[in-house]
């Protein structure tokens, strides 16, 4: 017997969720064959089978929370299998009547009939009605009969009607109704899987079809993302500076070089890689931005991974690109673009998203022209970029002109990082951005 595991995921994360099993009970499972999908608090991994063999059980059902090193299904492996067609389909914990596949073997005899165990095995307990025991798991089955409950008054959410051990378990759990199986099951009877949050009072009625609503769980990264910013705003002093850049130097590079860039390193030139050597350049000079807060102590940190947000399926991520200060404009558009690539996919690893020690995003990709970021704790600090847009602009006192203009915004910790340093670190970032050559200085 080979037990299923969630495995190890980083030392940060000691919990997911079950997002959906590829197998069912009774499925034959290849060494290597994905058996289930978990979702994490930041990404999604697959879980193979360790070893070939019959799946004999899940223990945990889709929506479940489960923990790291938590068994939640068993596969029967070839070496516990029995060698006769009638005991490889036992249950687990079960004995048999007998070991040769006789017809004598099948029917309960008197010494069989004095273990209550044996006698259980040989004929299925009266309380199972026949089409209830058919469609129920083995699992389900043997817990069925460890808590008394009669498998034909366990609710099923499953297409066909199957009933599993995860489904039998939240039926004795909900007190009368699994003590007194004849009883009227209430309307809040636990259902197989966890239940969406309890109605609110003011919402309308789910059976007017005039006011149609629509309920869905939270996906774990959801409620994760949820909570964290919640986190951020109550633990920090988190404010905001505003300012504008124009745009008009770093739009004519990208003219001028954008096709011998992109014939060069196979990659376009976007605006991610010059902001990126910005925000590094800026953070050399005002450190407190690139720092954190541990304890009743400043830890200043002397590299830049730089998170990059990206909008996934799933919500938002903030994958990393490490020693930006490091990379080339090219390695900076290759990394990013991979990293982005790798989230819509769903194939970000834990040390994509680890260890960032600034944040940028850019609401502008969706036409916000204006936003207030919020901080992704530990870091003190991130900037929003928006939407280029055309204003006229004063050149001098007698002329203006039409500038592709884009606000900018800093969100800083105000525990550690001064109102006069935020606002000199964004107008070093504008500094930079405005004359595009100096980026190869300063960063």
């Amino acid at each position: 017997m080979s037990d299923i595991k969630v495995p190890e995921m980083g030392e940060s994360v000691t919990e997911g969720t079950i997002l959906r099993w590829t197998v069912a009970e009774g499925d034959a499972v290849q060494q290597g064959d994905v058996l289930l999908e978990l979702e994490t608090d930041k990404v999604n991994l697959e879980v193979s089978a360790e070893s070939s063999g019959l799946l004999e059980t899940l223990l945990r059902q889709e929506g479940d929370t489960v923990q790291v090193g938590e068994v939640i299904g068993r596969i029967r492996t070839d070496d516990g299998a029995s060698s006769t067609t009638g005991t490889a389909s036992a249950p687990i914990g079960e004995e048999t009547a007998s070991a040769a596949p006789t017809p004598e073997a099948a029917a309960p005899s008197a010494s069989l009939a004095t273990s209550p165990k044996a006698a259980e095995a040989v004929s299925p307990p009266p309380a199972e009605s026949g089409d209830a025991s058919a469609k129920a798991s083995p699992g389900a089955r043997k817990l069925a009969r460890e808590r008394g409950v009669e498998l034909g008054s366990v609710p099923s959410a499953d297409p066909i009607g199957r009933v599993y051990a995860g489904d039998v378990k939240s039926f004795a759990e909900g007190g009368t109704a699994a003590q007194n199986p004849s009883a009227p099951q209430p309307p809040s009877a636990p259902a197989p899987k966890p239940a969406a949050a309890p109605k609110a009072a003011s919402a309308p009625a789910a059976n007017d079809p005039l006011k149609p609503i629509e309920r869905q769980r939270m996906s774990r990264r959801r409620q994760t993302i949820a909570t964290r910013l919640v986190e951020a705003q109550h633990n920090a002093a988190m404010l905001t500076t505003f300012n504008e850049v124009d745009m008009t130097a770093i739009l004519d590079v990208r003219k001028r070089r954008k096709d011998a860039f992109k014939q060069k390193f196979d990659v376009n030139l976007g605006f991610m890689s010059f902001f990126t050597k910005a925000v590094v350049g800026a953070l050399k000079a005002f450190p407190a931005v690139n720092a954190e807060i541990d304890g009743d102590e400043v830890v200043y940190k002397k590299f830049y991974d730089i998170g990059i947000a990206v909008s996934a399926k799933e919500g938002l991520v903030v994958p990393v690109v490490r020693d930006a200060d490091r990379l080339g404009f090219a390695e900076i558009e290759k990394s990013i673009a991979g990293l982005a690539t790798k989230a819509r996919d769903n194939q970000l690893a834990l040390s994509d998203l680890q260890g960032g020690t600034f944040t940028i995003t850019n609401g502008g990709v969706f036409g916000s022209l204006l936003s207030t970021p919020i901080l992704n704790a530990p870091q003190v600090g991130i900037l929003g970029m928006h939407k280029i847009q055309l204003r006229p602009v004063a050149i001098d006192a007698e002329r203006m002109e039409n500038r592709p203009m884009m606000y900018v915004a800093l969100s800083y910790d105000h525990r550690i990082i001064d109102g006069s340093e935020a606002v000199r670190f964004l107008v070093k970032v504008k500094e930079l951005l405005e004359d595009p050559e100096s980026l190869l200085i300063e960063s």
